[in-house]
């Protein structure tokens, strides 16, 4: 069953033009008994909308408790199509969720990106890496997730065109990496692993009513 549904990517950063996609990020619930089976029940699907991806709800809380980026996306944004009791119980644990991993998640995750982007010349993922950084930044600082990037608008779309200096871009995300690792930052050394994983076996219980 679904119990979460939100629009992610541009739209919910507030960097979307005339031509962007509709990205859907959601949670399901698996049925309590189809894990006692052999065969367990997907982790993740596709579908059935052009750019969704729904997890199963044990893998996203795994996910989250590792400050996965895309998985924080969820959490946080302000588009939410489609929420169940469950749905908002679950977007209720990013205060437990959130801690000063984000900042090893959002490097591993923007690192390998950046250096893919610059050979390849991939403008697009070049502007999202600069994205990423600008949230991660904030968040550490601020112990605060917001997806709202309304304020680099126009600069994170000029370096989607490509009309920002390679070299410029590379010093940004070099500046905007040494903010976010000298950052001292209000965020928990580890997330709250206790008070995700009981609230997920409450969700396992009352999957078998």
């Amino acid at each position: 069953m679904l119990v979460l549904s939100v629009v992610v990517g541009s739209r919910a950063y507030g960097l979307a033009t005339s031509s962007s996609d509709v990205d859907r990020r959601g949670v399901f619930v698996a049925p309590t008994r189809d894990f006692w089976r052999f065969d367990k029940p997907p982790t993740s699907y596709e579908g059935p909308r052009a750019e969704e991806l729904n997890w199963e709800v044990e893998r996203f809380c795994a996910l989250a408790l590792k400050s996965n980026p895309t998985v924080l996306e969820v959490f946080a944004s302000p588009h939410v199509e489609h929420a169940t009791d469950v749905g908002r119980e679950l977007r209720d644990l990013l205060p437990h969720v959130l801690s000063r991993r984000a900042v090893e998640s959002f490097e591993r995750a923007t690192t390998a990106q950046f250096a893919r982007a610059v050979d390849r010349l991939k403008w697009k993922q070049v502007m999202h890496v600069v994205r990423q950084l600008l949230v991660c930044r904030d968040l550490v600082r601020t112990g605060v997730l917001s997806l709202d990037v309304g304020p680099y608008r126009e600069r994170l779309l000029a370096i989607r065109r490509g009309e920002v200096p390679m070299a410029d871009v590379e010093r940004q995300v070099s500046q905007l990496r040494e903010e976010i690792a000298s950052a001292r930052s209000p965020l928990p050394a580890e997330p709250d692993r206790e008070a995700v994983e009981a609230w997920l076996v409450s969700v396992r219980e009352r999957g078998l009513a």
